[in-house]
């Protein structure tokens, strides 16, 4: 059978972004710029030309966006993402015969040949032209006459080399000559919260300003002021809910729970209610509206968590017992992670043959929560549940509300935690809370931003959760947990903290397990909510800089620098669109002063090799000159283990 493509003499590969061929939109956030690309060649030496045709999914009509040619075949273009919601794109290419023509009439002018026979060429294309073209057939004739009846060849050549012409004659092409790249992408845009934010978890049980009494919603509205003022934007809780009484546990995870013992937030559901109530000690539904309310007028979003499991005594557990797992002995199975044990929660059974009522049942909580007007979840283990469930639930919440945003809180294998982004979560937990080498920090920022996962996986780096206190804060005090805030703050665009333990610098651990003693998940807290320390000062300090810096509000834009000391750590950060340029250093070593020369990839962030430029440290205060690829820095963990530069232009 002869090709059905015969007479298209374009090729197009490799189409850029996409994931899994399509199968899964690539994301971005609202007014960001993509680059679109394809490799697109043809045979012989005529010219070729490329577009992209890109639209929003609910419109009928493309815009076309011309390709340029970067090197080796490699073509590029780029577009602004201006619309929440879902855009399609496709490529399309030709050979392209007007600047083939135009190409040859000038070499061979140029070279003083007869070119009579090449106007003629040109006339002829330019009638061609015409004849499909109702728009602009007047002037396109206009031009074939003016190039019949021009007084010189030099003249003639001028007309033809005008970018007016060319502009007019990059739309002419024969619709059965123009390959089509088969198969059409789409690209997802989020609003812009789901690529910069900056989350701080709480308690609102232990909000209350005086001891041994329980927090509530009202004691959280009283601490918005110190929230907004440390610079972040997010403000996230535990679960909200009622808390199981059966099998409840004690302080430290202890299985014996005492009367004042509060239990754990995620183990939801009583008989007062599940997953749509509030635990009648935080307050109403009226004390939540207010307070969300409040935070909006300091900007401060509420984050909720959502723990899809169960309480023993939960009202579905009785309700709709098919959705659990039942033992043969007559129980239901809690929750297991070898060798840990979650005897008061009850996970779903995600294979139960009543699996669409579940579906809906676990969508209507985030609608019912989406209608009291949170806009942002964070999802609780969402590796151990459905991959499908996900697909369709995040699926159909955001075809409602595209400005939705969740966030997966999975710390599993790679494969997984990728697959949960490509699926629908906007952010997700990461591995930089174990990543502290040099080596480790470097190998891993390029995984995420020069790699396809870039364009699905849109990481949250958290220093510390309520579940992990890793060993460099166990180990490092101090001094660690303002270097690791700093490198969480500045290596990615989205970052978050548990917070009072951290801006405190609590770091004891319950025994050898890399978890809080006295552990904040079990029971309520006191905290001094007026104390200052070194730590919070530098976390507010970290956050106005993000704010007031557009570099640090992508993740994308990292280029590593070279340094001669492996303890010392060494990036830019460029935003091309306001030109704000940004050297960060850190000093790895939480215990001695560290010193290296960097070299800067002044190529790629655009500074001249010879002329001097002056950097001003956005921690420290202080200016400096440097010059060409190579500068020294020092840097004492004690005073401040970071430089924090801002490039003055």
């Amino acid at each position: 059978m002869i090709h059905s493509g015969g007479r298209q003499r374009v090729i197009i590969t490799n189409v850029f972004p996409k994931v899994e061929e399509g199968k899964f939109p690539a994301r971005v956030v609202l007014d960001e710029i993509v680059t679109l690309s394809a490799d697109v060649f043809g045979d012989g030496h005529d010219e070729i030309a490329a577009s992209i045709f890109i639209k929003p999914t609910s419109e009928a009509l493309w815009k076309e966006l011309p390709m340029k040619l970067i090197n080796n075949d490699h073509w590029e273009t780029e577009f602004k993402a201006e619309h929440l919601g879902f855009y399609e794109f496709q490529v399309k290419a030709w050979e392209d015969h007007y600047t083939t023509w135009k190409k040859g009439l000038q070499k061979k002018y140029e070279a003083g040949q007869d070119i009579a026979v090449e106007l003629q060429i040109g006339v002829q294309l330019l009638e061609q032209a015409a004849a499909g073209n109702e728009t602009n057939k007047a002037e396109l004739l206009a031009w074939a006459d003016e190039l019949k009846q021009a007084e010189s060849p030099a003249q003639s050549v001028v007309l033809a080399l005008s970018e007016e012409v060319a502009k007019v004659m990059y739309q002419f092409r024969q619709e059965d000559l123009v390959t089509v790249y088969p198969t059409t992408y789409k690209i997802e845009v989020e609003r812009k919260k789901a690529g910069f934010s900056t989350w701080y978890e709480l308690f609102p049980r232990s909000a209350a300003a005086e001891a041994g009494k329980h927090g509530t919603f009202r004691d959280v509205i009283q601490l918005l002021p110190r929230v907004q003022k440390m610079g972040f934007d997010v403000l996230y809780f535990p679960p909200i809910h009622p808390i199981g009484e059966k099998n409840r546990k004690g302080r430290n995870n202890s299985l014996t729970a005492g009367p004042e013992d509060p239990g754990s937030p995620w183990a939801i559901g009583n008989r007062k209610g599940g997953h749509k109530a509030i635990h009648p000690q935080l307050g109403t539904v009226r004390d939540f509206r207010a307070l969300i309310k409040e935070a909006g007028k300091r900007s401060i979003e509420l984050a909720m968590d959502i723990a899809y499991q169960c309480a023993p005594d939960h009202p579905y557990v009785k309700q709709h017992p098919q959705w659990f797992k039942w033992r043969p002995d007559g129980t239901v199975q809690y929750a297991e992670n070898p060798p840990k044990k979650y005897e008061d929660i009850l996970p779903f059974n995600f294979e139960t043959d009543d699996w669409q009522n579940l579906w809906q049942e676990l969508k209507s909580v985030i609608d019912f929560w989406i209608d009291e007007g949170i806009r942002i979840f964070r999802i609780d283990n969402p590796h151990t549940k459905a991959f499908h469930f996900w697909e369709w639930m995040i699926g159909e919440v955001r075809k409602q509300h595209p400005e939705v945003i969740f966030l997966a809180e999975a710390f599993t294998r790679p494969r997984i935690m990728e697959r949960l982004a490509k699926i629908g979560f906007n952010q997700s937990y990461t591995y930089f809370t174990w990543r502290n080498t040099k080596h480790e920090i470097e190998e891993y920022m390029t995984e995420l931003t020069k790699t396809d996962m870039r364009y699905y996986f849109r990481p949250n780096f958290w220093p510390n959760t309520p579940d992990i206190l890793p060993p460099a804060l166990i180990h490092g005090g101090e001094n660690a947990h303002v270097m690791r805030v700093i490198l969480a703050a500045t290596l990615s665009s989205n970052y978050g903290l548990y917070g009072p333990v951290y801006e405190f610098g609590i770091n004891e651990p319950h025994g050898t397990k890399e978890e809080y003693v006295d552990n904040e998940k079990y029971e309520i807290r006191h905290w001094d909510w007026d104390r200052n320390t070194r730590i919070g000062e530098t976390i507010t300090r970290l956050n106005n800089i993000r704010r007031n810096n557009t570099a640090l509000q992508s993740t994308w834009n990292i280029e590593f620098a070279e340094t001669t000391n492996d303890q010392i750590i060494c990036y830019t950060k460029l935003d091309l669109q306001t030109n704000n340029l940004l050297i960060i250093a850190v000093n790895l070593d939480v215990h001695n002063t560290q010193s290296a020369r960097v070299k800067l990839p002044l190529s790629k962030i655009g500074l001249d090799y010879n002329k001097p430029f002056q950097v001003q440290d956005l921690l420290g205060g202080d200016t400096y000159t440097w010059q060409g690829e190579w500068n020294f820095v020092q840097l004492n963990p004690y005073l401040m283990p970071a430089h924090i530069f801002l490039v003055q232009q």
